[in-house]
Protein backbone atom coordinates (compact mmCIF):
# COMPACT_ATOMS: atom_id res chain seq x y z
CA UNK A 1 0.00 0.00 0.00
CA UNK A 2 2.54 2.63 -1.10
CA UNK A 3 1.90 6.19 -0.02
CA UNK A 4 1.78 7.55 -3.58
CA UNK A 5 -1.41 5.54 -4.14
CA UNK A 6 -3.04 7.16 -1.11
CA UNK A 7 -1.65 10.71 -0.80
CA UNK A 8 -2.27 12.57 2.42
CA UNK A 9 -3.67 16.08 2.06
CA UNK A 10 -3.00 18.53 4.90
CA UNK A 11 -4.34 21.76 6.27
CA UNK A 12 -3.96 23.71 9.51
CA UNK A 13 -6.94 25.76 10.63
CA UNK A 14 -6.55 29.21 12.18
CA UNK A 15 -7.24 27.72 15.63
CA UNK A 16 -4.27 25.36 15.21
CA UNK A 17 -6.14 22.14 14.39
CA UNK A 18 -4.10 19.92 12.06
CA UNK A 19 -6.26 18.24 9.41
CA UNK A 20 -5.31 15.14 7.42
CA UNK A 21 -7.38 13.85 4.51
CA UNK A 22 -6.50 10.48 2.98
CA UNK A 23 -8.77 9.28 0.14
CA UNK A 24 -9.35 5.56 -0.21
CA UNK A 25 -11.72 5.21 -3.12
CA UNK A 26 -14.14 2.35 -3.56
CA UNK A 27 -14.59 1.60 0.13
CA UNK A 28 -18.00 3.21 0.47
CA UNK A 29 -17.18 4.32 4.03
CA UNK A 30 -15.31 7.11 5.77
CA UNK A 31 -13.37 7.24 9.02
CA UNK A 32 -13.20 10.34 11.18
CA UNK A 33 -10.74 10.42 14.08
CA UNK A 34 -9.45 13.05 16.45
CA UNK A 35 -6.19 12.36 18.28
CA UNK A 36 -5.44 14.61 21.26
CA UNK A 37 -1.87 14.97 22.47
CA UNK A 38 -2.66 13.87 26.01
CA UNK A 39 -2.45 10.44 27.58
CA UNK A 40 -1.76 8.63 30.81
CA UNK A 41 1.66 10.24 31.18
CA UNK A 42 0.01 13.67 31.36
CA UNK A 43 -2.02 12.87 34.46
CA UNK A 44 -1.14 14.93 37.54
CA UNK A 45 -0.14 13.25 40.79
CA UNK A 46 -3.16 12.24 42.79
CA UNK A 47 -5.24 11.79 39.64
CA UNK A 48 -4.26 8.36 38.37
CA UNK A 49 -6.59 7.20 35.61
CA UNK A 50 -7.80 10.72 34.86
CA UNK A 51 -7.01 10.67 31.12
CA UNK A 52 -9.07 7.50 30.71
CA UNK A 53 -11.85 8.90 32.89
CA UNK A 54 -11.96 12.01 30.73
CA UNK A 55 -12.21 9.87 27.60
CA UNK A 56 -15.43 8.47 29.07
CA UNK A 57 -16.70 11.98 29.85
CA UNK A 58 -16.29 12.98 26.21
CA UNK A 59 -19.09 10.54 25.30
CA UNK A 60 -21.60 12.01 27.78
CA UNK A 61 -23.10 14.74 25.64
CA UNK A 62 -21.89 18.06 24.34
CA UNK A 63 -22.94 21.60 23.46
CA UNK A 64 -25.69 20.60 21.05
CA UNK A 65 -26.34 16.97 21.93
CA UNK A 66 -27.77 15.36 25.07
CA UNK A 67 -26.30 12.25 26.63
CA UNK A 68 -26.44 9.15 24.35
CA UNK A 69 -27.29 11.20 21.26
CA UNK A 70 -23.77 10.76 19.88
CA UNK A 71 -24.29 7.00 20.07
CA UNK A 72 -27.72 7.16 18.45
CA UNK A 73 -26.55 9.41 15.64
CA UNK A 74 -23.67 7.15 14.64
CA UNK A 75 -25.57 3.90 14.98
CA UNK A 76 -28.64 5.14 13.16
CA UNK A 77 -26.33 6.08 10.28
CA UNK A 78 -25.06 2.51 10.09
CA UNK A 79 -21.73 3.39 11.67
CA UNK A 80 -19.56 2.45 14.61
CA UNK A 81 -17.55 4.49 17.10
CA UNK A 82 -15.08 4.18 19.95
CA UNK A 83 -12.24 5.87 21.77
CA UNK A 84 -9.11 4.78 23.61
CA UNK A 85 -6.50 6.19 25.96
CA UNK A 86 -2.80 5.49 25.46
CA UNK A 87 0.41 6.52 27.19
CA UNK A 88 0.84 9.63 25.01
CA UNK A 89 -2.50 10.30 23.32
CA UNK A 90 -6.26 9.82 23.45
CA UNK A 91 -8.29 9.15 20.32
CA UNK A 92 -11.96 9.25 19.33
CA UNK A 93 -13.30 7.92 16.06
CA UNK A 94 -16.30 6.99 13.95
CA UNK A 95 -16.57 4.84 10.82
CA UNK A 96 -19.69 5.64 8.82
CA UNK A 97 -21.09 5.41 5.30
CA UNK A 98 -19.28 7.94 3.10
CA UNK A 99 -22.47 10.00 2.72
CA UNK A 100 -22.49 10.58 6.50
CA UNK A 101 -19.09 12.32 6.59
CA UNK A 102 -20.49 15.69 7.61
CA UNK A 103 -22.41 14.06 10.46
CA UNK A 104 -19.20 12.59 11.85
CA UNK A 105 -17.39 15.91 11.59
CA UNK A 106 -20.23 17.68 13.39
CA UNK A 107 -20.13 15.17 16.24
CA UNK A 108 -16.39 15.53 16.83
CA UNK A 109 -16.40 19.32 16.47
CA UNK A 110 -19.31 19.66 18.87
CA UNK A 111 -17.59 17.85 21.70
CA UNK A 112 -14.24 19.49 20.98
CA UNK A 113 -16.05 22.80 21.40
CA UNK A 114 -17.89 22.03 24.64
CA UNK A 115 -18.37 18.58 26.19
CA UNK A 116 -20.97 18.23 28.93
CA UNK A 117 -18.77 18.28 32.03
CA UNK A 118 -21.26 18.05 34.89
CA UNK A 119 -21.23 16.63 38.40
CA UNK A 120 -23.80 14.02 37.38
CA UNK A 121 -21.81 12.87 34.34
CA UNK A 122 -18.56 12.80 36.32
CA UNK A 123 -20.01 10.72 39.16
CA UNK A 124 -21.62 8.33 36.69
CA UNK A 125 -18.40 7.78 34.75
CA UNK A 126 -16.32 7.33 37.90
CA UNK A 127 -18.64 4.42 38.67
CA UNK A 128 -18.34 3.08 35.11
CA UNK A 129 -14.55 3.25 35.09
CA UNK A 130 -14.35 1.73 38.57
CA UNK A 131 -16.43 -1.21 37.39
CA UNK A 132 -14.22 -1.52 34.32
CA UNK A 133 -11.16 -1.77 36.58
CA UNK A 134 -12.84 -4.47 38.65
CA UNK A 135 -13.76 -6.41 35.52
CA UNK A 136 -10.50 -6.05 33.58
CA UNK A 137 -7.91 -5.93 36.36
CA UNK A 138 -8.99 -6.86 39.87
CA UNK A 139 -11.31 -9.77 39.07
CA UNK A 140 -9.44 -11.19 36.08
CA UNK A 141 -6.49 -13.59 36.15
CA UNK A 142 -3.31 -11.75 35.13
CA UNK A 143 -5.27 -8.47 35.17
CA UNK A 144 -2.96 -5.58 34.32
CA UNK A 145 -0.08 -7.95 33.55
CA UNK A 146 2.29 -6.66 32.42
CA UNK A 147 1.25 -3.20 31.21
CA UNK A 148 0.15 -1.88 34.63
CA UNK A 149 2.46 -3.95 36.84
CA UNK A 150 5.81 -3.69 35.02
CA UNK A 151 6.25 0.12 34.62
CA UNK A 152 6.57 0.82 38.37
CA UNK A 153 9.43 -1.69 38.48
CA UNK A 154 11.22 -0.29 35.43
CA UNK A 155 10.58 3.44 36.01
CA UNK A 156 10.91 5.82 38.95
CA UNK A 157 8.98 8.94 37.92
CA UNK A 158 5.25 9.25 38.50
CA UNK A 159 4.51 9.98 34.83
CA UNK A 160 6.06 6.73 33.63
CA UNK A 161 5.44 4.44 36.59
CA UNK A 162 1.89 5.10 37.79
CA UNK A 163 -1.23 3.04 37.09
CA UNK A 164 -2.89 4.62 34.07
CA UNK A 165 -6.11 2.72 34.64
CA UNK A 166 -6.54 4.53 37.93
CA UNK A 167 -6.81 4.13 41.67
CA UNK A 168 -10.29 4.11 43.19
CA UNK A 169 -9.37 6.80 45.73
CA UNK A 170 -7.97 9.09 43.04
CA UNK A 171 -10.94 8.54 40.73
CA UNK A 172 -13.47 9.33 43.46
CA UNK A 173 -11.54 12.46 44.42
CA UNK A 174 -11.83 13.93 40.92
CA UNK A 175 -13.93 17.09 40.70
CA UNK A 176 -15.76 18.96 37.97
CA UNK A 177 -13.12 21.68 38.32
CA UNK A 178 -10.39 19.08 37.68
CA UNK A 179 -12.18 17.92 34.55
CA UNK A 180 -12.77 21.46 33.29
CA UNK A 181 -9.10 22.33 33.80
CA UNK A 182 -8.01 19.14 32.02
CA UNK A 183 -10.23 20.02 29.06
CA UNK A 184 -9.00 23.62 28.88
CA UNK A 185 -5.37 22.51 29.06
CA UNK A 186 -5.25 19.53 26.73
CA UNK A 187 -8.34 19.49 24.52
CA UNK A 188 -7.58 22.56 22.45
CA UNK A 189 -7.66 22.37 18.65
CA UNK A 190 -3.95 23.20 18.56
CA UNK A 191 -3.29 20.04 20.59
CA UNK A 192 -5.15 17.73 18.22
CA UNK A 193 -5.05 16.06 14.81
CA UNK A 194 -8.24 15.48 12.80
CA UNK A 195 -8.00 12.60 10.31
CA UNK A 196 -10.52 11.91 7.55
CA UNK A 197 -9.96 8.76 5.54
CA UNK A 198 -12.03 6.78 3.06
CA UNK A 199 -14.27 7.20 0.05
CA UNK A 200 -14.13 10.99 -0.10
CA UNK A 201 -13.20 13.91 -2.30
CA UNK A 202 -10.18 15.55 -0.60
CA UNK A 203 -11.14 19.12 -1.42
CA UNK A 204 -14.68 18.68 -0.19
CA UNK A 205 -13.48 16.95 2.99
CA UNK A 206 -11.05 19.77 3.78
CA UNK A 207 -13.79 22.33 3.22
CA UNK A 208 -16.20 20.47 5.49
CA UNK A 209 -13.54 20.14 8.18
CA UNK A 210 -12.98 23.88 8.07
CA UNK A 211 -16.69 24.68 8.22
CA UNK A 212 -17.25 22.52 11.30
CA UNK A 213 -14.04 23.04 13.28
CA UNK A 214 -12.88 26.57 12.43
CA UNK A 215 -15.15 28.18 15.02
CA UNK A 216 -13.88 26.00 17.88
CA UNK A 217 -12.18 28.58 20.12
CA UNK A 218 -8.41 28.69 19.82
CA UNK A 219 -6.31 27.94 22.88
CA UNK A 220 -2.56 27.43 22.96
CA UNK A 221 -1.28 23.87 22.94
CA UNK A 222 0.38 22.99 26.24
CA UNK A 223 4.14 22.52 26.21
CA UNK A 224 4.79 18.81 26.53
CA UNK A 225 7.36 18.12 29.24
CA UNK A 226 10.15 15.62 28.81
CA UNK A 227 9.33 12.31 30.45
CA UNK A 228 12.89 11.05 30.09
CA UNK A 229 14.59 9.34 33.00
CA UNK A 230 17.77 7.28 33.35
CA UNK A 231 17.64 3.63 32.35
CA UNK A 232 18.11 1.06 35.15
CA UNK A 233 21.66 0.43 36.25
CA UNK A 234 21.35 -3.25 37.06
CA UNK A 235 18.31 -5.42 37.67
CA UNK A 236 15.22 -4.07 39.45
CA UNK A 237 13.00 -6.84 40.81
CA UNK A 238 9.50 -7.13 42.22
CA UNK A 239 6.90 -9.77 43.11
CA UNK A 240 3.18 -9.49 42.53
CA UNK A 241 0.69 -11.94 44.07
CA UNK A 242 -2.34 -12.74 41.91
CA UNK A 243 -4.73 -15.10 43.72
CA UNK A 244 -6.79 -15.53 40.53
CA UNK A 245 -3.91 -16.64 38.31
CA UNK A 246 -3.89 -20.45 37.94
CA UNK A 247 -0.14 -20.56 37.18
CA UNK A 248 2.78 -18.17 37.69
CA UNK A 249 4.16 -15.71 35.18
CA UNK A 250 7.17 -13.48 34.65
CA UNK A 251 7.74 -10.24 32.77
CA UNK A 252 10.98 -8.52 31.84
CA UNK A 253 11.33 -4.94 30.64
CA UNK A 254 14.12 -2.95 29.03
CA UNK A 255 14.35 0.65 27.86
CA UNK A 256 14.29 1.25 24.09
CA UNK A 257 15.88 3.87 21.84
CA UNK A 258 13.70 6.92 21.25
CA UNK A 259 11.15 5.78 18.63
CA UNK A 260 10.96 9.30 17.16
CA UNK A 261 14.56 10.52 17.12
CA UNK A 262 16.19 7.10 16.69
CA UNK A 263 13.66 5.32 14.50
CA UNK A 264 16.20 3.14 12.66
CA UNK A 265 17.61 1.83 15.95
CA UNK A 266 14.09 1.29 17.30
CA UNK A 267 13.02 -0.75 14.27
CA UNK A 268 15.78 -3.27 14.97
CA UNK A 269 13.89 -4.13 18.17
CA UNK A 270 10.65 -4.48 16.18
CA UNK A 271 12.39 -7.11 14.08
CA UNK A 272 13.89 -8.69 17.19
CA UNK A 273 10.38 -9.12 18.64
CA UNK A 274 9.21 -10.78 15.43
CA UNK A 275 12.13 -13.21 15.45
CA UNK A 276 11.70 -14.04 19.13
CA UNK A 277 7.99 -14.82 19.36
CA UNK A 278 6.01 -14.52 16.10
CA UNK A 279 5.33 -17.81 14.34
CA UNK A 280 5.85 -21.45 15.24
CA UNK A 281 9.55 -21.27 14.38
CA UNK A 282 10.16 -18.23 16.59
CA UNK A 283 13.19 -18.59 18.82
CA UNK A 284 11.48 -18.18 22.20
CA UNK A 285 8.61 -20.37 21.08
CA UNK A 286 11.04 -23.20 20.35
CA UNK A 287 13.37 -22.71 23.31
CA UNK A 288 10.84 -21.91 26.04
CA UNK A 289 7.33 -23.03 25.05
CA UNK A 290 8.12 -26.15 23.01
CA UNK A 291 10.41 -27.38 25.80
CA UNK A 292 7.65 -27.07 28.40
CA UNK A 293 9.20 -24.20 30.36
CA UNK A 294 6.25 -21.93 29.53
CA UNK A 295 2.76 -22.27 28.11
CA UNK A 296 2.77 -18.85 26.46
CA UNK A 297 5.42 -16.25 25.70
CA UNK A 298 5.55 -12.85 24.02
CA UNK A 299 8.27 -10.28 23.36
CA UNK A 300 8.41 -6.96 21.53
CA UNK A 301 8.31 -3.16 21.77
CA UNK A 302 5.40 -1.46 23.49
CA UNK A 303 3.43 -2.58 26.55
CA UNK A 304 0.18 -0.97 25.40
CA UNK A 305 -0.75 -0.69 21.74
CA UNK A 306 2.33 -2.38 20.31
CA UNK A 307 5.37 -0.83 18.63
CA UNK A 308 5.48 2.87 17.70
CA UNK A 309 2.46 3.66 19.88
CA UNK A 310 4.28 6.05 22.21
CA UNK A 311 7.13 8.49 22.37
CA UNK A 312 10.22 8.11 24.52
CA UNK A 313 10.56 6.36 26.92
CA UNK A 314 9.27 3.13 25.42
CA UNK A 315 9.72 -0.43 26.66
CA UNK A 316 10.79 -3.72 25.14
CA UNK A 317 8.82 -6.30 27.09
CA UNK A 318 9.06 -10.05 27.43
CA UNK A 319 6.38 -11.96 29.32
CA UNK A 320 5.68 -15.62 29.86
CA UNK A 321 3.14 -17.76 31.69
CA UNK A 322 4.74 -20.93 32.99
CA UNK A 323 3.82 -24.12 34.89
CA UNK A 324 3.92 -24.14 38.68
CA UNK A 325 6.71 -26.71 38.75
CA UNK A 326 9.00 -24.57 36.57
CA UNK A 327 10.98 -21.97 38.47
CA UNK A 328 10.93 -18.39 37.28
CA UNK A 329 14.72 -18.38 37.02
CA UNK A 330 14.53 -21.31 34.60
CA UNK A 331 12.29 -19.29 32.30
CA UNK A 332 14.46 -16.18 32.56
CA UNK A 333 17.61 -18.23 32.00
CA UNK A 334 16.23 -19.84 28.86
CA UNK A 335 15.16 -16.46 27.49
CA UNK A 336 18.57 -14.97 28.30
CA UNK A 337 20.26 -17.82 26.45
CA UNK A 338 18.19 -17.13 23.33
CA UNK A 339 19.06 -13.44 23.51
CA UNK A 340 22.73 -14.23 24.04
CA UNK A 341 22.82 -16.52 21.01
CA UNK A 342 21.12 -13.91 18.84
CA UNK A 343 23.53 -11.25 20.06
CA UNK A 344 26.50 -13.43 19.17
CA UNK A 345 25.37 -14.87 15.85
CA UNK A 346 22.48 -12.71 14.65
CA UNK A 347 19.48 -14.13 12.80
CA UNK A 348 19.91 -16.31 9.71
CA UNK A 349 19.18 -14.54 6.39
CA UNK A 350 16.01 -16.53 5.75
CA UNK A 351 14.85 -15.99 9.32
CA UNK A 352 15.29 -12.24 8.90
CA UNK A 353 13.48 -12.24 5.57
CA UNK A 354 10.50 -14.19 6.96
CA UNK A 355 10.24 -11.82 9.91
CA UNK A 356 10.18 -8.80 7.61
CA UNK A 357 7.46 -10.40 5.47
CA UNK A 358 5.34 -11.24 8.53
CA UNK A 359 5.63 -7.69 9.80
CA UNK A 360 4.77 -6.18 6.41
CA UNK A 361 1.78 -8.49 6.07
CA UNK A 362 0.48 -7.39 9.48
CA UNK A 363 0.93 -3.71 8.57
CA UNK A 364 -0.87 -4.11 5.23
CA UNK A 365 -3.70 -6.05 6.87
CA UNK A 366 -4.19 -3.49 9.62
CA UNK A 367 -4.18 -0.52 7.25
CA UNK A 368 -6.40 -2.20 4.67
CA UNK A 369 -9.47 -1.31 6.76
CA UNK A 370 -10.63 2.30 6.80
CA UNK A 371 -10.83 2.20 10.59
CA UNK A 372 -7.27 0.94 11.01
CA UNK A 373 -5.83 3.34 8.44
CA UNK A 374 -7.64 6.34 9.91
CA UNK A 375 -6.35 5.62 13.41
CA UNK A 376 -2.80 4.82 12.32
CA UNK A 377 -2.49 7.92 10.15
CA UNK A 378 -3.62 10.11 13.04
CA UNK A 379 -1.40 8.56 15.68
CA UNK A 380 1.62 8.59 13.36
CA UNK A 381 1.09 12.26 12.58
CA UNK A 382 0.70 13.11 16.24
CA UNK A 383 3.68 11.13 17.54
CA UNK A 384 6.07 11.35 14.56
CA UNK A 385 4.74 14.40 12.68
CA UNK A 386 4.60 12.06 9.68
CA UNK A 387 1.42 10.20 8.84
CA UNK A 388 3.10 8.69 5.78
CA UNK A 389 5.31 6.61 8.05
CA UNK A 390 2.65 3.89 8.20
CA UNK A 391 3.14 3.24 4.46
CA UNK A 392 6.93 3.38 4.71
CA UNK A 393 7.27 0.91 7.58
CA UNK A 394 7.38 -2.32 5.53
CA UNK A 395 10.32 -1.06 3.46
CA UNK A 396 12.08 0.40 6.50
CA UNK A 397 11.79 -2.85 8.41
CA UNK A 398 12.90 -4.86 5.39
CA UNK A 399 16.09 -2.79 5.47
CA UNK A 400 16.99 -3.80 9.02
CA UNK A 401 20.16 -5.93 8.92
CA UNK A 402 21.13 -9.03 10.85
CA UNK A 403 23.88 -6.98 12.48
CA UNK A 404 21.34 -4.45 13.76
CA UNK A 405 19.17 -7.20 15.24
CA UNK A 406 22.21 -8.77 16.90
CA UNK A 407 23.19 -5.39 18.35
CA UNK A 408 19.66 -4.89 19.67
CA UNK A 409 19.68 -8.33 21.33
CA UNK A 410 23.04 -7.53 22.92
CA UNK A 411 21.52 -4.57 24.80
CA UNK A 412 18.92 -6.79 26.53
CA UNK A 413 21.14 -7.75 29.41
CA UNK A 414 20.78 -7.18 33.14
CA UNK A 415 19.89 -3.47 33.05
CA UNK A 416 16.21 -4.29 33.25
CA UNK A 417 13.10 -4.86 35.33
CA UNK A 418 12.04 -8.34 36.39
CA UNK A 419 8.50 -8.90 37.63
CA UNK A 420 7.50 -12.26 39.07
CA UNK A 421 3.78 -12.98 39.24
CA UNK A 422 2.92 -15.59 41.86
CA UNK A 423 -0.33 -17.41 41.17
CA UNK A 424 -2.75 -19.16 43.50
CA UNK A 425 -1.55 -22.21 45.32
CA UNK A 426 2.06 -21.05 45.43
CA UNK A 427 4.03 -20.64 48.61
CA UNK A 428 4.16 -17.07 49.87
CA UNK A 429 7.23 -15.14 48.84
CA UNK A 430 8.82 -15.98 45.51
CA UNK A 431 12.06 -16.53 43.77
CA UNK A 432 12.84 -12.82 43.86
CA UNK A 433 12.48 -10.38 46.69
CA UNK A 434 10.90 -6.98 46.09
CA UNK A 435 7.79 -4.89 46.28
CA UNK A 436 4.36 -6.26 45.39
Amino acid sequence: MPSQDHPVHRDVLDNGLRVLVAPQSGTGVVGVAVHYDVGMRSEPKGRTGFAHLFEHLMFQGSESLPKLEHFRTVQSSGGSFNGSTHFDYTEYHEVMPAAALERGLFLEADRMRAPAITAENLANQVDVVSEEIRLNVLNRPYGGFPWILLPPVLFDTFANAHNGYGDFVDLRAATVADAAEFFETYYSPANAVLTICGDIDPGMALDLAGSHFSDVPARPAPKRPSFAEPAPNGTKRAIHHDPLAPTPAVALGWRLPDPVDRLDDYLAYVMLGEILTVGESARLQQAVVDTGLATDIWAGPGLLGGPLDSRDPDVFGLSAIHPQQVGVDEVIGAADQVLSTLAADGPAPDELRRAAIRFATAVFRENDSVAGRTLNLGSSELLHARAELIDELPALVAGVTAEQVAAAAATLGKNRAELELVGRGAAQGGTHGGKS
